[in-house]
């Protein structure tokens, strides 16, 4: 009997594996955090066997260094892969046994050259599920321009390897398998992903644009390439960790939970290069925080966005967050490499006030009173969407200036007058606030609800618009 759980973690749309049978275990492109693989192994009296990993991760930091020392397990990656730590470089088709079953490698470059897939075979052989990584996603498929620099290689020869990877290992296979990818909807690694985190290869072939026969291999290769946004600053930083090793996150937390007192905060904050990181909810940080700390909170998609708008994993930290959720937040920024968390404010922001320290606020504006405004002036509006968000609905004459280049956008906000910022619920358009504030920009104000509750407003939108 063979044992499946996923770990998926919502803020970075990644998904890891446990597979578990008659006594022995594996663990595919484990978090850093790894108690979820020990504690699942220790329910089932188990012993993790191999640590598999589908490639060298860009968009956070892999567990597979601390679990393989842990447990005495060996890690695997596919051919063509180059780590500076011990591990098997596993060939096309290898295949390992845990347990009554096996996992076979297949080796799909294209996302990065050594990525591979692993397959899953039961007690009786028969091909069970496939596991993906990031070379076949639901709907897409991995971005190929992450490893082109390293590789010396243009997206487009990779993305011409990607497609030949995907339509001779992945497409072959029985209809009836199913398919566990390593991110869905909202990861950087894609650009059309699903929602949903498991399907079956049938319907792939169906309504995946690589598999289903609906372009050629040079159509595939201009459409996959066309509009790639640029990736996070903070993926190369990721690779090289991945590949030539960290810190353990246990020693992360012991030096990082370092409590400081308002006035020690205060004096901290001082230090050059020192961010102040305010991880509450965005409604909280609007109202009051500390003046020039930056939001990111922990209740949206933390991860990706504190590595957008920090972009440097060795940029010290100071924390503002709930006693309750410190450890929490010291952990999701590890698993995107930001390990130089150097205190947090304890007591939190209440003791900042009880202090009587300085406080900053932002300006905030409901959509109907927003709405009210807009329709007597000439209104400057920017919207912080994607661009693709941007383009299938806007308000009229709204500028798009997207949150992930905010550093290059700094100028645009240089307005005599008030400047209107809103995103699709209000999370990003506060990091934007939040961001503009700490360089100067004062004449912000924050539409409350973001772009769902724009809509619902008489405020003129232009909808559809069609880019191809």
């Amino acid at each position: 009997m063979c044992i499946r759980d996923r770990i998926y973690t919502n803020c970075l749309a990644q998904g890891s594996y446990y597979i578990e049978s008659n006594g022995e275990a594996a663990v595919i492109d484990p978090l850093r955090d790894v108690s979820h693989y020990t504690d699942l192994a220790a329910v089932g009296n188990a012993k993790i066997k191999y640590v598999f990993e589908t490639h060298f991760h860009a968009d956070f930091i892999s567990g597979h260094l601390t679990l393989s020392k842990l447990t005495d397990s060996p890690i695997v990656y596919g051919p063509n892969a180059n780590p500076d730590f011990d591990c098997i470089i596993a060939k096309d088709n290898q295949q390992f046994k845990i347990g009554n079953i096996s996992i076979t490698v297949l080796h799909t470059p294209g996302h990065t050259l050594e990525s591979s897939c692993y397959l899953l075979k039961d007690e009786d052989g028969t091909e069970h599920c496939l596991f993906t990584g990031d070379t076949l996603f639901l709907g897409d498929v991995g971005r190929p321009d992450l490893a082109q620099k390293d590789m010396q290689m243009t997206k487009e020869e990779l993305a011409g390897v990607l497609y030949e990877s995907v339509n001779n290992k992945i497409k072959p296979l029985p209809d009836n398998i199913l398919i566990y990818p390593g991110h869905g909807a909202g990861s950087a690694c894609g650009k059309n992903m699903m929602k949903e985190t498991v399907d079956t290869l049938k319907n792939q072939k169906d309504i995946n644009y690589v598999l289903n026969g609906s372009l050629s291999k040079e159509e595939f290769i201009t459409e996959l390439t066309h509009d790639l946004q640029e990736p996070p600053s903070y993926f190369p930083s990721n690779v090289q960790l991945n590949k030539e090793g960290y810190e353990d996150l246990s020693s992360i937390l012991k030096k990082s939970k370092q409590s400081l007192s308002a006035e020690e905060f205060e004096n901290a904050s001082k230090e050059k290069g020192i961010v102040i990181l305010d991880v509450r909810h965005q409604s909280d940080f609007a109202s009051e925080h500390i003046p020039n700390s930056i939001f990111v909170g922990l209740d949206g998609g933390f991860a990706p966005w504190v590595g957008a708008v920090l972009s440097d994993i060795n940029q010290p930290i100071l924390l503002v967050v709930g006693e309750d959720r410190i450890e929490e937040a010291i952990t999701r920024l590890s698993r995107v490499g930001f390990d130089n968390v150097i205190g947090y404010l304890s007591g939190g922001f209440e003791n900042w006030k009880a202090a009587d320290k300085s406080i900053a606020s932002i300006k905030t504006i409901s959509a109907e009173d927003f709405a009210k405004i807009n329709s007597s002036n000439q209104l400057d509006i920017f919207d912080v969407r994607k661009s693709t968000e941007y383009d299938s609905a806007h308000i009229v004459n709204a500028i798009n200036a997207p949150l992930n280049d905010i550093d290059s956008n700094y100028d645009m906000y240089n307005k005599d007058g008030d400047v209107y910022i809103h995103c699709a619920g209000g999370y990003r358009s506060i990091i934007a606030n939040s961001i503009l504030k700490s360089k100067g920009h004062h004449n912000l104000i924050d539409v409350l609800g973001g772009f769902s509750s724009i809509r619902n407003t008489d405020i003129p939108i232009k909808e559809n618009i069609c880019t191809n």
